[in-house]
């Protein structure tokens, strides 16, 4: 890979040398607040399409685990990737490979959009009505879903560009596109939603339409300031030279990151098709609740892409200690932060959901997961947290095996429950249990050295460092 200049640029500095804790809260506050708006953007659609019914709202919920998919998938997965990439080739002053790396993350997001939107448009169908869709929430699902996943490569690029952005430790751009798109389409969604005037409501559909017209007018904005003069990276489409080793680069954390992140999903997926076996109401009160669970993801990502940046740059620069404490310090406030929502919602769960729909049986239903998964929601972004980190240091394979094993608990637990006719509480709780799992698993095997060689008991970061002297090089 080319050298490029070995100037330190002040913001790579500070990752590298400024106090992690304030560091990480001066990154992490505009970041807390673009996942936010971001998140706002997705209860904004549940909000207004919950007016149009209980079939609407089903429907939605039946199609948000696959949304959130692509959403997770393109900004925590690949997106990671992405800034993780660019991070380590900023610490180690390769410049040149780090403005190179932006044309070759557009052309891996073109490429997963595409197999998005085939994907979906072919086997929507098929998938929602496993998922337990009939009827009118069926039909819903799939205008949707038609809607959205047609114009999959507007939510990658804009996700893509955002990650690029992260990647040089800059968190305020993409923080402010996502508030202005916010505001934006508080106004439009509802309009393209129910009409107004001359203009015809469109329905479930106009929720869809507005989100991508977000996405399409941010993408836009991010491209204009990545080849402003603004920007640290200097991307050119001028004697660009694709390479394997800089696709590699990012696949190697992103395609682990997807395994990932297609767990998470997949376990909620399910979790989707074994309460369908209990109704619509059900399924939507399940679905508006676990919208909860899925906020957090964005809010935890707030800390987690400052914490990607940073351990990404250490790593680059060889600073393997001020990685460790860099990881257990976000770790720490994401614990501490998902596990006050989750206790909030688990002592007032009716303040969540009423907010989308006042179906008694929905409401009855998106309680009885929210009192049981509620107060373990700590151990979800501590896990979360920690998969970050690992990005940040280009180490999936134990958050990997730790989302894998929350899989396995919450589906086969999920089932047994079923079986053993324990009702959804008991569905609930093996969710709740696969939170747990998913969260000792990332600590213990990070604690254990996982970066850097074989994976033995916890320890501190200095005598682990002492143990490998010669790891992660």
């Amino acid at each position: 890979m080319s050298g490029g200049t070995n100037h330190l640029d002040p913001r790579t500095r500070m990752l590298l040398e400024a106090p992690i804790a304030p560091t990480l809260l001066r990154l992490a506050l505009p970041n807390v607040l673009v996942m936010l708006a971001q998140a706002a953007v997705g209860l904004i659609e549940t909000y207004f399409v919950g007016k149009l019914g209980t079939d609407a709202l089903a429907g939605m919920a039946l199609v948000f685990p696959v949304v959130m998919l692509m959403q997770m998938t393109s900004a925590g997965a690949m997106g990671g990737g992405i800034a993780s990439a660019i991070a380590r080739a900023l610490g180690a002053r390769r410049r040149d490979d780090a403005d190179a790396l932006v044309l070759h993350a557009l052309v891996i997001a073109a490429v997963f959009a595409l197999v998005f939107t085939v994907a979906v448009l072919g086997g929507g169908r098929w998938l929602y009505t496993r998922m337990g869709g009939t009827g009118g929430a069926l039909e819903a699902a799939m205008v949707y879903s038609n809607w959205v996943f047609a114009g999959a490569v507007l939510v990658w690029m804009f996700n893509t560009l955002s990650a690029v952005i992260r990647g040089t430790g800059n968190m305020a751009v993409p923080a402010n596109v996502t508030v202005l798109g916010a505001l934006l389409l508080l106004p439009l969604s509802p309009l393209l939603i129910f009409g107004w005037g001359p203009l015809p409501g469109l329905g479930i559909a106009g929720g869809a339409v507005a989100l991508l017209a977000y996405y399409l007018v941010g993408s836009l904005v991010l491209a204009a300031y990545l080849w402003s003069p603004k920007s640290l990276l200097r991307p050119s489409l001028k004697h660009i030279r694709y390479r394997w080793a800089l696709f590699r680069d990012i696949l190697r954390v992103g395609l682990v990151g997807t395994v990932s992140t297609v767990a998470t999903n997949l376990a909620i997926g399910v979790t989707t098709a074994l309460v369908g076996g209990f109704g619509t109401a059900a399924i939507a009160g399940y679905g508006t609740a676990s919208r909860l669970e899925y906020l957090l993801v964005p809010l935890v990502f707030g800390f987690g892409a400052p914490l990607v940046a940073m351990v990404g740059t250490c790593m680059g620069a060889g600073q393997r200690e001020r990685a460790l404490r860099a990881t257990w310090t976000g770790a720490g406030l994401a614990f501490v932060m998902t596990e006050a929502i989750g206790l909030w919602a688990a002592f007032f769960p009716h303040a969540w959901l009423s907010l989308f729909n006042s179906d008694p049986a929905m409401i009855e239903a998106g309680s009885a997961y929210l009192r049981v998964v509620g107060p373990l929601y700590g151990f979800f972004g501590l896990g979360l947290a920690l998969y970050f980190a690992s990005q940040g240091a280009g180490r999936l394979l134990w958050p990997v095996i730790g989302n894998i094993a929350r899989l396995v608990v919450a589906v086969t637990g999920g089932w047994l429950a079923l079986r053993w006719g324990g009702g959804l509480t008991a569905v609930f709780v093996a969710q709740g249990v696969a939170l747990v799992v998913y969260g000792l698993i990332n600590t213990w095997a990070i604690a254990g050295g996982a970066w850097f060689g074989r994976v033995g008991w916890p320890r501190s970061t200095t005598s682990l460092l002492r143990r490998l002297p010669s790891a992660g090089a």
